[in-house]
C-alpha cells in the first residue's frame, strides 16, 4: 500500500510537469509543499495502519486466551457437573443404606431393651422370693439386695462359720438349703460365691495362711456344700476369695469388722440372649 501511494504522488508530479513547461516559483513551491505534505500523511497513516495491526494481533492473542480459558471452564464445568450427578446417585443410595441401617439398629435396641426389661423383671422376682425363703435368717445377718442387676446374698461369717473356721456349722447349713431350694427352680441363674475378710491378720489356723486362703476356703466350702449336699449343677457355680480388699465397713471398729466378714453369693441371669443380639 506504502508503494502504490509513492507512485501516485509521483504520477502526480510527474502529470504537473508534463502539463506545464514552465513553472513559476510559486506553483513550484506549492507543488513541493504539496510533495511534503503528502508524505507527512502518508508517514501518519502508515504509522496509524501499523498500530492498528499492531492492535488486531493483540486482540487476535486475547480471543485465542479467551477462547482456550473458555473451553478449560467448560470441560471444568461438566467434570463438575458429572461428579454431581454421580454424588447425587451416591447419595441417594448411601440415604437408603443409611435409613436401613438405622432402622436395624433401633429394632435391635428395641430388642435390646426387651431383654433388659425382662432381665430386672427376673430380677426382681427372684429377689422377692430369696427374701420370703430366707426370712427366718435375716435376723442373723442376712441381706438380699440387687446392684448393677444381679441379686447380692450377703450372709455374715457367724451365720455361717465357728470363727476363724471354714467348716460351716448347722445354722449355716439350715441358710443354705434354704437358698438351694430357690437356686434349684432357677436353672437359667449362674451363681458366683464369694469369700471376705476383714484386714485382722490370720493366726494360727494351720493350712490357712492369710486373709486369701481363708476368703478362698471358706467360698468353696459354700460352693461344695450347695453341690455335692443341696445337689444345686456345679456348672453354674464359681468360688472366688476376695480376701480384705472389698470392705463394706471400716476396719477400725468391732462393728466394721463384722460387716466384712461375709460370703455373698451373687446372682446373675443368663445373657446368652443378649450377647447374641449385640455381636
Amino acid at each position: 500500500m506504502k508503494n502504490t501511494f509513492l507512485a501516485f504522488a509521483i504520477l502526480l508530479l510527474a502529470s504537473t510537469f508534463s502539463s506545464c513547461v514552465i513553472l513559476s516559483p510559486k506553483k513550484y513551491k506549492a507543488l513541493l509543499g504539496s510533495k511534503d505534505s503528502l508524505y507527512t500523511a502518508f508517514n501518519e497513516g502508515q504509522i496509524k495502519i501499523e498500530n492498528l495491526e499492531d492492535e488486531v494481533k493483540k486482540l487476535k492473542k486475547d480471543t485465542t486466551l479467551i477462547a482456550e480459558d473458555l473451553r478449560d471452564l467448560q470441560s471444568r464445568f461438566n467434570d463438575v457437573n458429572a461428579n454431581y450427578s454421580k454424588l447425587k446417585n451416591n447419595s441417594s443410595t448411601e440415604i437408603t443404606k443409611l435409613s436401613d441401617d438405622l432402622a436395624a439398629r433401633e429394632k435391635r435396641l428395641k430388642e435390646v431393651e426387651e431383654v433388659l426389661r425382662k432381665r430386672d423383671e427376673a430380677t426382681n422376682q427372684l429377689k422377692e422370693k430369696l427374701q420370703q425363703a430366707l426370712l427366718g435368717f435375716t435376723k442373723s445377718g442376712l441381706t438380699v439386695d440387687i446392684k448393677n442387676g444381679k441379686v447380692y446374698v450377703s450372709l455374715m461369717d457367724k451365720l455361717l462359720f465357728p470363727s476363724g473356721s471354714i467348716i460351716i456349722d448347722e445354722n449355716g447349713k439350715k441358710a443354705l438349703a434354704q437358698l438351694a431350694k430357690v437356686l434349684k427352680e432357677q436353672p437359667e441363674i449362674n451363681i458366683a460365691v464369694e469369700g471376705h475378710t476383714d484386714n485382722q491378720k490370720v493366726n494360727n489356723l494351720g493350712q490357712i495362711k492369710d486373709n486369701w486362703d481363708l476368703s478362698v476356703l471358706r467360698s468353696t466350702s459354700v460352693v461344695r456344700y450347695l453341690t455335692e449336699t443341696e445337689k444345686v449343677e456345679g456348672v453354674r457355680m464359681t468360688a472366688t476369695g476376695k480376701g480384705e480388699f472389698q470392705p463394706l465397713g471400716l476396719n477400725t471398729g468391732a462393728d466394721g469388722r463384722s460387716k466384712n466378714r461375709r460370703i455373698e453369693i451373687v446372682l446373675s441371669p443368663k445373657l446368652d440372649e443378649l450377647y447374641n443380639l449385640i455381636k
